[in-house]
C-alpha cells in the first residue's frame, strides 16, 4: 500500500502487469492468466505488449519500465504456481485474501466454483480494482456479446466479497465479521505480495487476527521475503533512478524462515512446507539464473493444529 494509505497499489499493477506477460508464454500447463491483462488500462499495457514482443524501447525512463515489467513476470510465475498449488491441496469453503490487489484467482480457478473468497485490502486500492473489473466487461461490450451481465466481471467463485481494511490501523476480525465470514468453519487464508511492506509489529498483529478466526482444518499460505544484500540493493537503486511504481511502496520488514515459522506456531499454526521461489522456478524449467529476488522470495503454508 502507499505511505500515505490514500493511493491505490501501484505495486499491485505492477504485479498484474507480470502475470499478463507471462500468459501463455511460460509455464505451459501450469501457469496462465487470461483475466490479468483485462485488468490493466491501455497505458499500463505498454510496457506489457513490448515485452511479449521481445521489443525494449528507446530511452533510459520507458527502458527502466520495460526491464521492471520483465523481471516481474519471471518471479510471478513461480510464486502463483506454488500459491495456486497450495490452495488446491488446502481447499476449504471459505479463502480469505489478504491485500488482494489485482488478483484474478476469484476469476481464473474453477477450483473455487464452491469456494467464498473474501478480498480483503485498502480501500483505495480495493476501489481501483471495482473499477477495473467494471471496464473490463465493457471494454468487451460489443454486438456479439451482449449477453454479457451489466456490472463487474462475473467470477467463477461461488461469491467474492470485497473488504475493505487498511491492515495499519483497522481490526481484521470486525471487518471480517461484517463481511460475513464464519470464523467456526475451515478456512483457508492467502497472504501474498504484502508482508514486506507491513512492519513487524503489524504483521504479528495481523498473524494473531487471523489466527482468532481459524479453526482446525484451516491453512495459511504466505508469501514473504527473507533478508538479501542484493534484493535490497536492487529496489535502493530502483527508488534513486526515480521509479514511480516502487518508490511510495517501501519493504518495512523481512523474514528468515526461522522467525516466520516461530510467529506462526505462536498461533497454533504449524509450518508444513516453505520454499524459495528460486527452488519453484527451477522445478518449472524456468531460465531463470538465480534473481536476487527468486533467492529471497518464499512461499510458506501452515496448517492449523
Amino acid at each position: 500500500m502507499s505511505e500515505s494509505g490514500r493511493a491505490a497499489s501501484r505495486t499491485a499493477v505492477l504485479v498484474c502487469q507480470g502475470r499478463a506477460v507471462a500468459d501463455g508464454k511460460a509455464a505451459p500447463g501450469r501457469f496462465a492468466d487470461p483475466v490479468a491483462v483485462r485488468l490493466l488500462r491501455t497505458a499500463e499495457r505498454t510496457s506489457v505488449d513490448e515485452v511479449r514482443r521481445s521489443t525494449p524501447p528507446k530511452g533510459w525512463q520507458a527502458r527502466t519500465a520495460y526491464e521492471r515489467v520483465r523481471a516481474c513476470a519471471e518471479v510471478v510465475v513461480p510464486r502463483t504456481v506454488a500459491i495456486d498449488d497450495a490452495l488446491g491441496a488446502h481447499a476449504t469453503g471459505q479463502l480469505v485474501i489478504l491485500g488482494a490487489g489485482l488478483d484474478t484467482r476469484a476469476w481464473r480457478l474453477p477450483g473455487l466454483a464452491q469456494t467464498d473468497v473474501w478480498e480483503v485490502d485498502h480501500p483505495a486500492s480495493q476501489q481501483d480494482k471495482r473499477a477495473r473489473l467494471v471496464e473490463a466487461v465493457e471494454a468487451v461490450r460489443g454486438p456479439d456479446e451482449g449477453n454479457l451481465p451489466v456490472g463487474e466481471l462475473p467470477t467463477v467463485a461461488r461469491s467474492v466479497r470485497f473488504t475493505p481494511v487498511d491492515f495499519a490501523v483497522d481490526d481484521l476480525g470486525m471487518a471480517l465479521d461484517a463481511a460475513g465470514h464464519d470464523p467456526s468453519a475451515p478456512t483457508t487464508w492467502l497472504w501474498e505480495g504484502v508482508v514486506p511492506y507491513l512492519t513487524r509489529d503489524e504483521v504479528r498483529a495481523t498473524v494473531a487476527a487471523l489466527a482468532a478466526r481459524t479453526v482446525p482444518g484451516s491453512a495459511l499460505v504466505v508469501n514473504y521475503q527473507a533478508p538479501s544484500v542484493k534484493a535490497a540493493a536492487g529496489r535502493l537503486l530502483t527508488r534513486v533512478l526515480g521509479s514511480s511504481v516502487t518508490s511510495g511502496e517501501p519493504w518495512r520488514s523481512l523474514w528468515r524462515p526461522q522467525q516466520m515459522a516461530a510467529l506462526l506456531a505462536e498461533h497454533g499454526l504449524r509450518v508444513v512446507s516453505d520454499d524459495t521461489l528460486l527452488a519453484r522456478a527451477h522445478s518449472l524449467g524456468s531460465p531463470a539464473r538465480g534473481r536476487a529476488s527468486l533467492q529471497s522470495g518464499r512461499v510458506a503454508v501452515a496448517e492449523s493444529h
